[in-house]
């Protein structure tokens, strides 16, 4: 077996490094600084998989021997894709639309391994029931500031945790990396996940 290379998070986000340092992984942070309005895919399991992609070989090009990791994610709701919200006001809004409702959160998970030349694309999909909560709630959540940073408009490990029923599917794939598809993956190419410990 083939020694596992650095690992390096192609993102910015503090939820996904600490995901990953939960699990034993301590990445090279280096965000791709994208620029994702280039993309304008309408369909969520094609747009972040193309993000993620993206992110991950905009880092590629300046890098070199290592494991990449690029994610992208977006909420689905009544068939609206969500990425952050730009203003309170937003976030307010769409706060009304997603109390009560059901949410599916898409991330795409793309891992390129430059040793072996070999990059997979995955996605993660989860169904996120939400509470229905009241106007003042809403306001009050989104005056937090939490809503601002969130592709899906909350944050499963913060305060949006109050106001999440259900979940069915994978739990840190909301929080925006799917710990057992990057186990997959990593296995995938021949590593094993114990080699970051």
């Amino acid at each position: 077996m083939v020694k596992i290379p650095d690992f390096v998070l192609a993102s910015a986000s503090p939820a996904r490094r600490k995901l990953l340092e939960t699990v034993g992984i301590y990445p090279i942070i280096l965000p791709s600084e994208f620029d994702e309005s280039q993309i304008t895919i309408t369909e969520p399991i094609n747009l972040v998989q193309t993000l993620a992609k993206c992110k991950a070989e905009t880092v590629a090009i300046n890098y070199s021997n290592c494991l990449i990791l690029g994610c992208d994610s977006v909420l689905v709701v009544e068939g609206d894709i969500h990425g952050k919200p730009e203003s309170e006001a937003e976030a307010i809004a769409r706060w009304g639309k997603m109390r009560g409702n059901l949410g599916i959160l898409y991330t795409g998970h793309v891992l390129i391994d430059q040793i072996q030349q070999r990059e997979l694309i995955y996605c993660g999909i989860t169904k996120v029931k939400f509470a229905d909560v009241s106007d003042k709630i809403i306001k009050d959540y989104v005056k937090t500031g939490e809503p601002l940073k969130c592709a899906g408009c909350f944050a499963l490990e913060g305060k949006g945790g109050l106001f999440v029923e259900k979940i069915e599917g994978c739990h840190s794939n909301v929080i925006g990396l799917s710990l057992p598809l990057l186990r997959q993956m990593i296995s995938e190419l021949g590593y094993e996940i114990s080699e970051f410990w």
